[in-house]
């Protein structure tokens, strides 16, 4: 008999089967078909995400416990290594799972061999088993609102989506959406990156002063860190940054459900250059994260602080939020108009990785990602001249054409205002001819599906001809519409 191996060649033994798959029960463990003497012969998955070796137990040689207990419809997928697979000539037409290698050569396989409905369920971990980068846009590569932003001097969403800019009394900043062609970052696969430039100083910030770059989540999508139990999972953030002025940075990570929070610092070393940073938190068995779709968590990139915020110690265990304690250390990127300060390649894993063990970024197509982030933000800019978004009908009182949009998407929650350039000409109606609004439009009402607004045009039924209820396309040359369901 034949042997191959999946890692290096074993000193005895073999085993028929290289993946074991069990259906979750009631059971804090598994039993293995497989004889073993460590973990390091097994890679465990427990719903498709990959177990650290600290949170199992050999118990036996043929049971591992887990670090929980499983439930209806979990699935736990045990690859073996480091063991020899046994193999065998198959017969005509038949592939078992014990015939595995060595026999089956790419010449004794037509193009229609192998299909999808040959393939168990649940059978092919992910390809990456390990990873669940729970951040969207982390490189910087959908910017809805436009790639500048100058003269900012107070807190808002302005160019990369899902990415906003917390400021108060710190300095005058220009942002953009910055387009990569050299440095490392560029070599590991970023394109865009989110840049700030300070264009107006403040060396002498004022205590209650704050430069921050944050990312708010979604607290139904942080239930995976099981946080507030005995099983809370460890979380790795990985990026590159690149920035003018070195020295300490401070990333937090914050719980709004529970007011609590955890701070990290982080060194630039060299000036303008990029470098990779991997900062690691801890697993909090505190205070629950609210399963809901609201704002439950924040993180928090530090670019300057006032003494409310610097004067304790830095929290660097999961604690009660105290002001004082969070950003202790933080250099000031505001303190000259030479600073620029520039980040991608944002990734938030669940887990405690290094530099050289954290998962690959995941990169997604440009379609997926701003797929993603149409959850929280729409904005409809035409590429050039008049363009319809949506069909609208005369209202009763004159002046007012009610349009509707359907969003790409359903939003995160309905949204409350609508976001338009301020410019009446922007915006036009038409039926049999095309009329020019008067005067900008508002908002009227939304759904996470669709987005009602009014367009007004004075004198719309005397003077245009256009009769009450008549139904009209509404559209846009030159502007934009918006909506945001932002957390």
């Amino acid at each position: 008999m034949s042997e191959s191996y999946i890692g290096p060649a074993p000193k005895s033994g073999f085993i028929s089967t290289a993946v074991q798959r069990v259906t979750g029960s009631t059971n804090n463990y598994v039993d293995l078909d497989h004889s073993i003497s460590s973990l390091s012969e097994c890679i465990v998955w427990w719903n498709n995400v990959k177990q650290d070796t600290n949170d199992l137990t050999l118990t036996t040689s043929t049971r591992i416990t887990l670090g929980g207990t499983l439930v209806s419809g979990d699935v736990v997928q045990i690859l073996f290594v480091a063991k020899a697979v046994s193999t065998q000539a198959p017969a005509t037409g038949q592939v078992t799972n014990d015939m595995l290698a060595g026999s089956i050569t790419g010449a004794k396989l037509t193009d229609s061999t192998i299909t999808s409905g040959k393939i168990a369920s649940g059978v092919v971990p992910s390809l990456r088993p390990n990873a669940q980068n729970i951040l969207i846009n982390g490189d910087m590569a959908v910017a809805q609102r436009g790639a500048s932003a100058t003269g900012k001097t107070t807190t808002g969403f302005y160019t990369c989506d899902r990415w906003q800019l917390g400021l108060s009394s710190a300095g005058t900043w220009t942002q953009t959406q910055e387009s990569l062609t050299s440095g490392d970052a560029h070599a590991d696969g970023f394109s865009k990156s989110l840049k700030m430039d300070n264009t107006t100083a403040d060396g002498s910030l004022g205590s209650g002063d704050y430069n921050q770059i944050t990312y708010k989540f979604e607290g139904q999508d942080l239930q995976l860190l099981k946080k507030g139990t005995s099983n809370a999972k460890k979380v790795t953030v990985g990026f590159w940054i690149k920035a003018t002025k070195t020295g300490t940075n401070i990333l937090e990570f914050y719980d709004n459900t529970n007011s609590r929070q955890v701070s990290q610092s982080y060194t630039v070393s060299s000036s303008n250059t990029w470098e990779y940073k991997v900062v690691n938190f801890p697993a909090d068995t505190t205070g629950s994260l609210t399963n809901n779709n609201s704002q439950q968590a924040v993180l928090v990139f530090w670019l300057g602080a006032g003494s409310n915020y610097t004067s304790g110690t830095l929290n660097t265990s999961w604690a009660s939020a105290t002001n004082s304690n969070r950003a202790v250390g933080q250099v000031n990127h505001a303190d000259s108009t030479s600073n620029n300060w520039e980040i991608t390649g944002v990734q938030m894993e669940v887990g405690e990785f290094t530099s050289s063990t954290i998962p690959d970024f995941q990169h997604e197509s440009y379609q997926e990602n701003y797929d993603r982030c149409l959850r929280y933000y729409y904005r409809i800019t035409p590429s050039s001249g008049f363009r319809y978004v949506g069909w609208g009908q005369v209202d009763n009182d004159d002046n007012v054409i009610l349009g509707i949009t359907w969003f790409k998407t359903h939003m995160r929650a309905s949204p409350s205002a609508l976001e338009q350039s301020g410019t009446a000409s922007h915006y036009k109606v038409r039926e049999a001819t095309t009329t020019t609004c008067d005067a900008v439009p508002t908002f009227t009402n939304a759904d996470t599906w669709y987005g009602a607004t009014s367009f007004k045009k004075s004198g719309i039924t005397s003077s245009n001809g256009y009769a009450q209820g008549e139904p009209l396309k509404v559209g846009i040359d030159g502007g934009y519409l918006g909506w945001s369901a932002e957390l």
